[in-house]
């Protein structure tokens, strides 16, 4: 729990981060970034998934609309804060000359994705209109 209590400080203060270890080469801080920009992207493009599919399937049934979206809007957010986490403990890792952290993350979040994207076919092939 402290461990996460002092990543989570580090989110606020990333300039406390070169208190630990070593410079790493400038190269491997770079890719971790552009890492995390590519989280954010895709932070973004599930969150504008979800306000598509609210928006512009009106005649969805409303229970299957709201869940549809809600699913990708969770996600998208859950996303954003994954990128932010990641990117201080792969920097924090990199600086100790640690190996870098394993996460479940992208497993669940492509489970979670792939689940709305059933739901979203079966939706289009079956037609499910608002009664």
């Amino acid at each position: 729990m402290n461990e996460f209590v002092q990543s989570l400080r580090l989110w606020f203060a990333p300039q406390r981060i070169r208190e630990e270890g070593d410079t790493p080469d400038y190269r491997f801080s770079l890719a971790n970034e552009r890492t995390f920009l590519a989280w954010i992207r895709t932070a973004l493009a599930l969150i504008g998934g979800g306000f598509a599919v609210d928006q512009f399937l009106p005649e969805l049934a409303w229970g299957i609309r709201a869940g549809l979206a809600l699913a990708l809007l969770a996600a998208g957010v859950l996303c954003a804060l994954r990128a932010v986490n990641h990117w201080v403990r792969c920097e924090r890792a990199m600086r100790r000359g640690e190996d870098l952290p394993v996460s479940r993350f992208p497993t669940l979040l492509a489970l979670a994705v792939g689940v709305v994207a059933v739901a979203m076919v079966v939706v289009v092939f079956f037609g499910w209109e608002g009664r």
